[in-house]
């Protein structure tokens, strides 16, 4: 089908009686696919805790582990937000969902670190679905509603919640072979139902030139900016949650369902909220939502940073000591503050490049989800070196705590200080 001519009536893609209906119909069934996406490109955060006992890994070991799969769902980001600018994004995430099947379904058959990693690195590929369904569900919406529509599919990173409670009953009952298993058929299933709901691309094709033309939006400085913000937002949010189980599990001594289960309170959040920071970006400006949780995210990492400690004082009245630690009550509300305004730093980076780029919104889209997936990939490995070199569980906490800071001055420097009091 001429794609000009889908662009130029939008009522003829998809042969839906109209365009509002057509819209929706896109943005659900892309969410659902990103979510189904996301659940399998988590799972070794769950499957990780069991594969360390089994394996003896160490720390950096188990944070290679987990993080393999992002590497390749950031590295694939790029040339999969090119092509979904020049195929269309129902034909990309289609493929996608059927090709990444099979590297799933081979992770049952691995019995060695070096076979989880490279297998890993093909079924992370389900990781760079964020990169299809961006530019996709926007071309179908107005520039007004273009922060709700990309925050809404981005909530699909919800599948990290619902690996936190599905990934551990399903090893539970079954054992852990059977989970990647039964995540290839779904995958199967999900671009079946994906290809039926979806409709043609209207902005495929569109873009001329060569596939370098693309690159030369890199020269464009605020596309670099842009991956600054998304590396902690998009970064930290996959890092923690990949991160976070086995955390509690050694913190606090829960078992593998207990964490995951208390680990969903940062997971969900940072999900189900991406959203509502869509709309606020529209209301309020990609800007200033960025910002300010930037700020909130420093606070909760500081708090969440400190480790437990025992000190004494020594007064007229003699020595007096004190117990400092985080609760898990106090975890929870921290990781759920921290998840929220990454889910809101998630969305309104994206509502910089709707309305900034938006002629390159594939490619852009690509490359800052590049950022974000490599901030996903090196954290873990980080807080896995760092927790064998100071031996003190929250110094994960401590290096994301610099990490903001670092964003905080970039997004000071490039925008707060050159923008109007008022």
């Amino acid at each position: 089908m001429d794609t000009a001519r889908v662009a130029a009536s939008p009522s003829v893609a998809g042969n839906l009686p109209a365009p509002g209906a057509k819209a929706y119909s896109v943005l659900f069934a892309s969410t659902f696919a990103f979510l189904v996406c996301f659940v399998v490109w988590m799972m070794f955060g769950v499957l990780g805790i069991q594969l360390r006992e089994d394996l003896g890994l160490n720390s950096t070991e188990f944070g290679l582990l987990t993080a393999t799969p992002v590497l390749t769902g950031a590295v694939m980001r790029l040339p999969l937000g090119i092509w979904t600018d020049r195929f269309g994004g129902r034909r990309v995430m289609t493929v996608l969902l059927v090709a990444c099947a099979i590297p799933v379904y081979i992770v049952s058959y691995a019995t060695q670190l070096w076979q989880f990693l490279i297998i890993g690195l093909f079924l992370g590929c389900v990781g760079a679905s964020f990169a299809v369904g961006t530019p996709y569900v926007a071309r179908f919406f107005p520039p007004a509603k273009r922060g709700f529509a990309m925050g809404f599919f981005g909530a699909g990173t919800v599948g990290a919640a619902v690996n936190l409670f599905i990934t551990p009953s399903l090893e539970a009952a079954y054992g852990w072979r059977a989970v990647p298993r039964i995540y290839a058929v779904v995958l199967l299933v999900t671009a079946v139902i994906f290809w039926l709901a979806s409709a043609p691309d209207p902005g495929a094709g569109k873009q001329g030139g060569s596939i370098l033309a693309s690159f030369k939006v890199l020269r464009n400085a605020r596309v670099w900016r842009l991956c600054q913000y998304y590396s902690i937002t998009f970064g930290g949010f996959t890092a923690l949650s990949l991160w976070i189980p086995q955390y509690l599990k050694a913190e606090y001594g829960m078992t593998v369902v207990m964490a995951a289960a208390v680990a969903a309170g940062f997971s969900l959040p940072g999900s189900v909220l991406r959203a509502v920071g869509g709309v606020l970006a529209d209301k309020f400006g990609a800007h200033a939502v960025t910002w300010w949780c930037l700020w909130v995210a420093w606070i909760c990492l500081f708090l969440l940073s400190y480790p437990k400690t025992d000190f004494v004082i020594y007064t007229i009245q003699g020595p007096q000591t004190f117990h400092i630690s985080v609760s898990v009550v106090g975890f929870v509300m921290l990781a759920f503050a921290l998840g929220a305004v990454f889910a809101f730093g998630m969305a309104s980076t994206f509502k910089y490049v709707a309305d900034e780029f938006p002629e390159n919104m594939g490619v852009v889209t690509g490359i800052v989800g590049l950022a974000g997936g490599l901030g996903g990939f090196l954290l873990p490995i980080l807080f896995g070196a760092l927790l064998d070199i100071l031996k003190i569980r929250s110094s994960c906490f401590m290096l994301m705590y610099g990490v903001v800071w670092v964003s905080l001055i970039v997004i000071y420097l490039a925008e707060v200080r050159r923008a109007r009091v008022m």
